[in-house]
């Protein structure tokens, strides 16, 4: 493994750790498919186990720091500048329907820049992560955007519906996290998605800058309603013309 910070390592230590649960709890979801309860409530558990686990162990090895979770909100400590930014499940729906397609995103944010971000597929068992001004990386090795040039030649991910006609492809998968992802890995040429919560993108925001794309500004102070466009530096000012 490349050399990471110290930051860097809790995060990837707790989404192990968090990933166990994870993919235990996805063994019963087809079992549940099936039943009278359904799997709404095992869902929802399972996100709450995994959370739990993923705070109780960055407030181990970090106590004053502040953590920001989808689904506990914003809990300020005596360290506010530093703040952890969770998403315990990023695609929920796919893991309710028993498709294996989500991810565990832990990001730190320092004053109002995100200097470290993870991203686990805790089934494909793939991990992406990234600093500021040290890389990104795909398991160990070296993540860049693509070098396309022309939109008829691109795959766009996005979570919104195309209006009218349009000469883009693109795909639907129900993971922002996953997506930025692999727009930094050049899986995707680009990404765009409106009324985002940042818990959803902001591992993918320094991954994307580290791997070298391009992406709309954001206001790091806001948690909610969150829209971004992100492409390789060749499909900047195209992708946004479709937008």
């Amino acid at each position: 493994m490349n050399s990471i910070s110290a930051n860097l390592n809790i995060m990837i230590k707790a989404s192990e750790k968090a990933s166990k649960v994870i993919i235990r709890d996805f063994g019963e979801i087809e079992k549940l498919q099936v039943s009278k309860k359904g799997p709404e409530q095992f869902t929802t558990n399972s996100i709450l186990k995994a959370e739990k686990i993923i705070i109780d162990e960055l407030k181990r090895a970090k106590p004053n720091y502040s953590v920001l979770s989808e689904k506990a909100g914003i809990k300020y400590n005596r360290d506010k500048k530093n703040i952890w930014i969770i998403s315990p499940m990023n695609g929920i729906i796919n893991f309710l329907r028993g498709i294996p397609h989500f991810s565990i995103s832990i990001a730190l944010k320092h004053d109002n820049e995100i200097i470290s971000g993870l991203i686990f597929d805790p089934i494909k068992n793939e991990m992406f992560y990234a600093e500021k001004n040290q890389g990104a990386y795909f398991n160990n090795h070296r993540a860049r955007v693509s070098k396309k040039n022309k939109i008829k030649d691109c795959l766009i991910a996005s979570g919104d519906k195309l209006i009218g006609d349009s000469n883009i492809n693109y795909r639907k998968l129900g993971s922002p996290a996953l997506d930025m992802a692999y727009v930094a890995t050049g899986r995707f040429d680009g990404y765009f998605q409106k009324n985002l919560h940042l818990s959803d993108i902001a591992a993918g925001i320094v991954m994307i800058k580290e791997a070298g794309g391009i992406m709309n500004e954001l206001d790091l102070n806001l948690f909610d309603n969150l829209n971004i466009i992100i492409s390789s530096p060749n499909l900047d000012k195209l992708l946004i013309s479709e937008n």
